[in-house]
């Protein structure tokens, strides 16, 4: 499986000198699986750069959309990802509950006289909505894909990808506290979290931030280092990167993370996703 970041921010892309190295977009995410099969984790603004990637090797393949919820920030690229104008493409959408619906809402939600100048009825892609992880696994080939509901305002659910012996976890917008929500709790996501390769978690704020921003649905980077290493993980990315966070700050996130595995002797590594950045697993 290879990972590829394409948009790494959370809240609103910020686009500038500031944040060059790890990325202004928001929340998008390529999957290669083993197969060469291609799934893509939430529509930021991240996914117009993929679209353009695509529409260059002139990829005519099914692609698989998994969103895991509906605010702005994780959708609002997707009338800009231009698979969806093409009729060789189909895509296949899951996640959240409400996915389908929030996708439609981007371009007309029959309150005002519309947001986009192309409704959704008018995309030629054909999209079609899958609904199987709100109630199970979802199987693609030699990877079963399987879901935790999120502690995050409206709701939206995290994923775990296993494929063969290696198992990923993506988790953004959680908000990781000791009286989670019923099926929420911090021992519930350190079990779908357990001995995996990879965690990708919320970590928008520091310890320092956080009481300030209880009930928003996010995390500290401590909070998440400590999932982390209650589930065993071998590698925490710290992901959802504030917009008010510059480079050398999110930098400096990395490094504090940093030592508090080696205080805790865990053997976590820890990175600060990069925009652009690919990884092996």
């Amino acid at each position: 499986m290879v990972i590829r970041f394409w948009g790494t921010r959370g809240s609103i892309p910020v686009p500038g000198k500031d944040t060059t190295v790890y990325g202004g977009n928001t929340t998008c995410l390529e999957l290669t699986l083993e197969s060469g099969r291609t799934v893509i984790i939430d529509a930021g603004t991240g996914i117009r750069a993929l679209g353009e990637k695509f529409m260059k090797e002139n990829k005519a393949e099914d692609i698989y959309l998994l969103i895991t919820h509906i605010h702005w920030d994780h959708i609002v690229g997707f009338p800009f990802f231009s698979p969806i104008y093409e009729h060789s493409i189909r895509i296949y959408l899951d996640g959240n509950n409400n996915c389908l619906k929030g996708l439609q809402y981007i371009f007309d939600n029959k309150i005002v006289d519309g947001f986009f100048p192309i409704t959704f009825e008018n995309l030629k892609a054909k999209i079609t909505y899958l609904a199987k992880l709100p109630k199970g696994a979802l199987e693609l080939d030699n990877t079963v894909i399987d879901s935790i509901p999120l502690h995050h305002p409206q709701g939206g659910l995290a994923f775990r990808f296993r494929e063969g012996d290696k198992t990923l976890v993506f988790m953004t917008d959680n908000e990781l506290t000791d009286e989670g929500w019923e099926g929420r709790s911090f021992k519930e996501y350190a079990d779908f979290c357990k001995d995996a390769d990879i965690l990708i978690h919320d970590s928008q704020y520091t310890p320092e931030e956080i009481d300030q921003h209880k009930g928003w649905g996010h995390s500290d980077y401590k909070r998440a280092f400590e999932l982390a290493c209650s589930a065993g993980v071998k590698k925490l990315i710290l992901f959802h990167h504030d917009p008010s966070r510059t480079d050398p700050e999110v930098k400096e996130i990395e490094r504090l993370c940093n030592g508090l595995a080696e205080e805790k002797k865990s053997g976590i590594i820890v990175n600060a996703a990069k925009e652009n950045s690919e990884i092996v697993l």
